[in-house]
């Protein structure tokens, strides 16, 4: 495995930091958190750029490059909080669509005219075992019923890969937005939108049907739909709690105490240093984790783990650590800190948290029975 970027990856880093800067500023974020704005004009700005294309091959109208480059821009957009349906479109609704053998809908994915979301998760569980929505055959239609619990941006998207099972299985099926009931509890971080959708009697059938209960194909899928959705929340988690760490660095570096910058201090620069190292490790399972994935290799289950574990502890430490260092003024309002504290905690529970992953691997392991 190759762990450098390339130089146009490089380049389409630094083109990301540069958009993201100017059409997402801490001033929008704060909109947003506040109710009197939304990230429609983002999402505009993410579309001119062909960045929805990014990771679909060109029959389709994308861009013809791979996950590593997604995984790029999806980092990018959790430095800065951005509000969009990025994350949920491309990471979630593309893998279902791609994984299971379609085109359908991917061109206008490619052109940003549709966004979609993953609804696979029933009471905060996100394995596939415990999915209990229903799928029942009426003709040539499949009939679904039950409740999915934090879907991503599903109250703004129109296109939903939803997973009921059958009597001969799991099933995965394109749903339009509009045929469901979608509530949206009070939110951690609104720039991050989970919601609840019911599935009342909907019908699918043709092309929306991707997979068939009893199709031997289901597992394989929902397993490689399920790790690239993964990795994708961890790259953006560790991506915010980069970005809470620079800020608590330079307001040690600028906080002074009894004369002297309270970085100085002993005590303050081995928190600092924790920090640090658990930015970095995060960061290199979960781009790890994205290289399995990019090239297909047979750890990417074990490496989705490890990069969701890691992810986790790294939040715990940055949102704990982060909001102490500044003192009283992260405490406040006013400043931008608590948007980066309440997207790293919301990263952390979506699709599964470090302690459910870290069970996972000790079961891999054979450690628990």
């Amino acid at each position: 495995m190759d762990f450098e970027f390339t130089e146009d990856q490089l380049d389409l880093r630094e083109a990301a930091r540069s958009v993201l800067g100017a059409a997402c500023p801490p001033s929008l974020v704060r909109a947003v958190h506040e109710g009197t704005g939304d990230g429609e004009a983002l999402w505009r700005t993410l579309v001119e750029h062909d960045w929805p294309a990014l990771g679909l091959p060109e029959d389709v109208g994308g861009l013809g490059l791979g996950s590593l480059e997604v995984g790029i821009l999806v980092e990018e957009l959790g430095r800065v909080t951005a509000p969009s349906p990025y994350l949920a479109t491309v990471t979630q609704l593309v893998p279902a669509l791609r994984e299971a053998g379609t085109t359908f809908l991917l061109g206008e994915i490619a052109s940003g005219a549709v966004t979609g979301s993953l609804a696979l998760a029933e009471e905060g569980r996100w394995e596939p075992g415990a999915v209990a929505a229903t799928a029942r055959r009426d003709s040539s239609t499949w009939v679904l019923d039950g409740v999915k619990t934090s879907v991503v941006d599903a109250a703004s998207a129109t296109e939903l890969a939803v997973v009921a099972r059958g009597a001969d299985g799991l099933g995965l099926f394109v749903v339009p937005a509009s045929a469901v009931r979608c509530s949206t509890p009070p939110l951690l971080d609104p720039t991050l939108p989970v919601s609840t959708v019911t599935l009342e009697g909907v019908g699918v059938e043709g092309e929306r049907v991707l997979i068939e209960p009893g199709d031997p194909r289901a597992e394989l899928v929902l397993s490689r739909v399920l790790e690239e959705a993964t990795t994708a929340v961890a790259l953006s988690t560790v991506a915010t709690c980069s970005a809470i760490f620079e800020s608590t660095l330079q307001y040690a570096k600028d906080r002074e105490q009894f004369g002297r910058p309270i970085g100085s201090f002993q005590a303050i620069k081995h928190r600092l240093a924790e920090c640090y190292l658990a930015v970095e490790r995060a960061s290199a399972l979960a781009w790890f984790a994205a290289l399995t994935i990019a090239e297909d290799d047979d750890r990417r289950a074990t490496a989705t783990a490890m990069a969701k574990a890691a992810a986790g502890d790294c939040q715990q430490l940055l949102t704990r650590d982060g909001l102490q260092l500044h003192g009283g003024v992260g405490f406040t309002w006013e400043h931008d800190l608590h948007f980066l504290l309440k997207r790293a905690m919301a990263g952390n529970l979506l699709f599964g948290t470090a302690a459910s992953h870290r069970a996972g691997l000790a079961r891999q392991m054979g450690l628990v029975a």
